[in-house]
């Protein structure tokens, strides 16, 4: 038996939570190097991956399938095709630099009564939610994937209401109040979503008798299973509802801006950068190939949802007072541009949102760290109490702009080609929504500049002179992103060439062809 390859990038994570958690309580540095050393070992696992992988091979590779529940008909099966890989690779690659943005977030801290932050625990649940995170990349089994997709929840909630953010605009009291009513509309919010699909689960099982994708592939081609029209949709909706809370869809979203605004920097990047990602994903692997007809049928409404999301997270990103709820407003945004290009129903539009899931991921992780280091310098999240900062820490202020710039798909930098293909391949079907999907581009530079402007620019405040530039870890987190997003800015192809066969694959599922150009002759 080959060597369990796709086992181990979970594991790996899973063990180094388990091993951080045990360090004893005074060791917190021995604690944050044993996480960093699994968080990296971890990536290593996620490149052996990405080295085995054959883009034109089989859809799903490196497969694994146990026997788990036999009398519930419930198999530990896990497989990779290029779009998991590709967040597989994502996940992996960022966690290292968010333990390492966080190296002193979780110290113990004295205000007031005593209130500790348990280092060892801080780092244990982001390996923790790491391991769940990449294992729902991997499964291919339905209810393997929604004990996973719940079963992150609980580590997150522990990161937002345990270890929030020290800057709040509120005293000690009201922010403990703020990240205990972030943590739990955030769990409450994704359990209901996550309830409702257990139902579609059990729905699925009942009409497919079986809760492996390669079975119900299988059984679909040959004809043997031959759902009705409605037990159909029904299904979609529930495993639909789940995933769009998660992603976040409007008007399901309402808990991401809570969720970013109270936690660290780096739990905000594992929220939106990571997490959020298990439900965009999702709806490519499993609306689309479980319940094609279903998932043309929602497409109208589906698109409109995201196009709502795309202009309204603009617009209240324009609005915001806080530097962290900007960021968080301008991801609902970003992943309306994902879901409309999952749900366009072209390559141009499904290859645009897969690569819009990792450029997003490495641009909001690049932006929300470095404004994390701002905002732990200055002691305030809020835009209105900078200004003048490029003047005392240049650096600082160069990277933040760098990220916002990507943020705002600036050409040359990752999401532009993303953010591009998803807008082609939208227009090629739907040229009006494609059209007003274009909203988002200003509106996503009015509020990155408008950002950049008031907290970087003008005359130093007298409460920003002591500033201090960017440090040697925190170059150490800023510069490796930075230059990711420039080399895929510049060469997308090593992403395009692992998402596309898998994009072949999921548009051959909903029976989909891209629309061919009308071109006019000049001369008959």
């Amino acid at each position: 038996m080959s060597f369990p390859l796709l086992t181990a990038t979970a594991v790996l994570p899973a063990v180094g939570a388990i091993a951080t958690a045990a360090v004893p309580a005074k060791q917190r540095t021995a604690a944050k190097w044993l996480a960093l050393l699994f968080s990296l070992a971890t990536l290593v696992a996620a490149a052996v991956v990405a080295v085995r992988f054959d883009p034109d091979g089989d859809r799903y590779q490196l497969t694994e399938s146990h026997a788990w529940i036999k009398d519930f008909g419930v198999r530990y099966e896990l497989g990779v095709d290029g779009i998991g890989l590709a967040l597989i690779a994502l996940t992996a690659l960022l966690i290292p630099f968010v333990i390492l943005a966080g190296w002193n977030d979780a110290d113990p801290m004295e205000t007031g009564n005593t209130r500790w932050r348990p280092t060892q625990g801080f780092f244990a649940l982001i390996l923790l939610v790491e391991a769940m995170v990449i294992i729902s990349f991997e499964a291919t089994d339905v209810f393997l994937f929604y004990i996973f997709f719940e079963a992150m929840l609980i580590p997150m909630y522990f990161l937002i209401g345990g270890f929030g953010d020290r800057a709040g605009p509120h005293g000690e009291k009201e922010a403990a109040t703020q990240r205990s009513y972030a943590a739990v509309k955030f769990l409450l919010y994704n359990l209901v979503g996550g309830l409702i699909m257990l139902a579609a689960v059990i729905g699925l099982y009942v009409v497919a008798g079986s809760f492996s994708l390669s079975e119900i592939a299988a059984a679909r081609a040959n004809g043997s299973l031959d759902m009705a029209t409605n037990t159909e949709r029904l299904l979609f909706l529930g495993f639909f509802f789940a995933f769009a809370v998660k992603a976040p869809l409007w008007p399901l979203h309402t808990w991401l801006p809570n969720a970013m605004g109270e936690a660290t920097a780096p739990v905000a990047v594992l929220i939106t950068a990571v997490v959020d990602k298990v439900g965009t994903f999702a709806m490519l692997r499993f609306c689309l190939q479980l319940f094609p007809e279903a998932s043309k049928w929602a497409t109208p409404v589906i698109l409109v949802l995201a196009l709502i999301s795309i202009v309204y997270g603009a617009l209240l990103a324009v609005g915001q007072r806080d530097i962290k709820r900007l960021v968080a407003y301008a991801s609902i945004s970003h992943f309306g541009f994902i879901i409309l290009g999952i749900f366009a129903m072209t390559s141009q539009g499904q290859s645009g949102a897969t690569l819009y899931m990792v450029n997003h991921g490495l641009s909001t992780a690049a932006l929300m760290l470095v404004a994390g280091f701002l905002i732990s310098r200055r002691g305030s999240r809020l835009i209105a109490d900078y200004g003048g900062v490029q003047k005392v820490a240049p650096v600082l202020a160069g990277t933040f702009l760098i990220g916002g710039l990507a943020t705002l798909s600036l050409p040359g930098l990752a999401p532009f080609v993303s953010e591009f293909l998803v807008l082609v391949g939208t227009f090629s079907r739907y040229p009006v929504i494609g059209i007003i999907a274009t909203i988002g581009i200003v509106l996503a530079a009015l509020y990155t500049l408008v950002l950049y402007q008031r907290t970087m620019t003008g005359p130093v405040k007298p409460s920003n002179e002591g500033i201090a530039d960017l440090k040697a870890r925190e170059l150490t987190v800023v510069v490796p992103l930075i230059a990711v997003l420039i080399f895929l800015g510049v060469y997308p192809k090593p992403l395009t060439e692992l998402v596309n066969p898998a994009v072949k694959h999921t548009m051959s599922d909903v029976h989909k062809k891209d629309p061919k150009p009308e071109v006019e002759a000049a001369h008959k």
